[in-house]
């Protein structure tokens, strides 16, 4: 109960919801790890995330990209409910958004997005398992700038 009246008091304070903040989080983790795509594997940006949804070029795979990081945020945020406060300083909540990007990391990189890009014919789909150091260096990077910044946008 007074977890609940704090998160309340929390909103009126701020005026922005819980999933409201995992949106804008969610997006600023995507570009970070957007930018380090650009950098090390521009073509993931340009060519794989575009082919899953029939397109082609480096502003729709950005697009879809942020949208998938926004989208994720909400869901971080959801996931964060589950256990009790761990969103309540920056450190725990970056430690819980590193882990959640290592989650992600081993579903959708490591399986979905291989078995979705073979799906769609797709000829430079990774093989399965796809277990690739640079996604995961990008999914812990998200991770970590979601998770430090959702509590900020929560005060």
């Amino acid at each position: 109960m007074e977890q609940q009246q704090r998160d309340e008091q929390s909103e009126l304070t701020t005026g922005v919801e819980r999933w409201q903040a995992g949106v804008v989080a969610g997006l600023l983790g995507a570009v970070a790890f957007s930018a380090l795509l650009a950098i090390s594997a521009p073509a993931a940006l340009t060519a794989a995330i575009p082919s899953m949804y029939g397109l082609s070029g480096g502003m729709a795979g950005m697009g879809i990209h942020l949208s998938h990081g926004a989208l994720l945020g909400v869901v971080f945020v959801a996931v964060l409910r589950l256990w009790p406060d761990p969103g309540r300083t920056v450190t725990r909540a970056a430690i819980a958004g590193t882990a959640y990007g290592v989650v992600l990391w081993g579903i959708l990189a490591v399986f979905v997005m291989p078995l979705w890009l073979s799906a769609v014919g797709f000829a430079g789909a990774p093989s399965l398992p796809a277990f690739d150091l640079m996604s995961l260096v990008g999914h812990v990077l998200y991770g970590i700038v979601l998770g430090a910044t959702y509590p900020r946008l929560r005060r």
